[in-house]
């Protein structure tokens, strides 16, 4: 089991994101546009720049849902491998048999 704190900064993180989503993409869509004058293309830079740092996408980390573990993440599922392993061993992944030979 992760610390609470680091999944509690993640959730926290996720929601900044969400919040400040539309800003980001409205103020990427003008520092990208070769038509504006360079010194408003500057401008949104700043103000893409004065947003808090966690609301970047790139500063969430995928983490289980179950356990909180960062590492051995599947995305498909939302669950580390270990998850995986134990739900898969009490049988509560359908169609999933652990493997032995």
């Amino acid at each position: 089991m992760a610390k609470k704190s680091a999944i509690e900064k993640n959730k926290k993180r996720q929601q900044l994101v969400k919040k400040y989503a539309a800003k980001r993409a409205a103020l990427r869509e003008l520092i990208h546009n070769q038509e504006l004058p360079i010194e408003e293309r500057i401008q949104a830079q700043l103000k893409l720049n004065a947003l808090p740092r966690d609301s970047s996408p790139s500063r969430v980390r995928n983490r289980c849902e179950v356990s909180g573990r960062p590492r051995g993440y599947y995305r498909k599922l939302k669950m580390s491998r270990i998850a995986l392993r134990d739900f898969a061993s009490n049988g509560q992944v359908p169609g999933m048999v652990k493997s032995s030979w």
